[in-house]
């Protein structure tokens, strides 16, 4: 994985103060994204131990309340198993920070099984469930997913959050919970 930056006091990514990291490389896009520097894969800078450490480190601060990851795309492949890490080892030693992710999918498309419990799609090669699986995953340990790609002729500043009328903050433990979309906030 590479990385476009780190914010070490983040307010605006999310509720609360956090920190937050944003992921190199994306595929969508979005015509006039505010991140677009963001896009290439190979650009941004390495993503290292001793990078990952520190943006631990951040986290290890008792008035960060929150971690937010965006983009570029936290769910393109080539982000998913150090973001998987990441979200996993967040939630093991700081149970009380709240995770937020930006992402272009939709929460329907990161889920690896349809409504009869199977993989859609059964003619899906292996590379391609295990992508979905791991999305799914990440998914599963973050607390609020804001989803959906940017579409400029939506584009609304009164938004929380979120920048078009297309994208939903979505509650993903409640909406686990419930199988059913539960808003975070409208």
């Amino acid at each position: 994985m590479r990385y476009a930056s780190m914010r070490n006091l983040d307010i605006s990514n999310g509720e609360g103060v956090g920190v937050s990291l944003f992921v190199q490389g994306c595929p969508f896009h979005c015509k006039n994204c505010f991140n677009s520097e963001t896009w290439d894969f190979n650009g941004g800078k390495e993503w290292t131990e001793e990078i990952r450490e520190k943006f631990i480190k951040l986290i290890d601060r008792p008035y960060i309340k929150r971690v937010s990851f965006l983009g570029g795309e936290c769910l393109a492949e080539q982000n998913l198993d150090e973001v998987l890490s990441l979200v996993k080892e967040i939630n093991r030693r700081f149970p009380d920070k709240i995770i937020w992710l930006y992402t272009g999918y939709i929460f329907e498309q990161c889920r690896p099984f349809s409504e009869d419990g199977l993989l859609p799609g059964s003619n899906f090669a292996p590379h391609l469930q295990e992508i979905l699986k791991k999305r799914w995953e990440i998914v599963g340990n973050v607390d609020v997913l804001v989803d959906g790609e940017y579409i400029d002729e939506q584009k609304d500043l009164t938004l929380k959050f979120r920048g078009s009328k297309n994208q939903r903050v979505i509650d993903v433990q409640q909406s686990l919970a419930q199988d059913k979309i539960i808003l975070y906030c409208d």
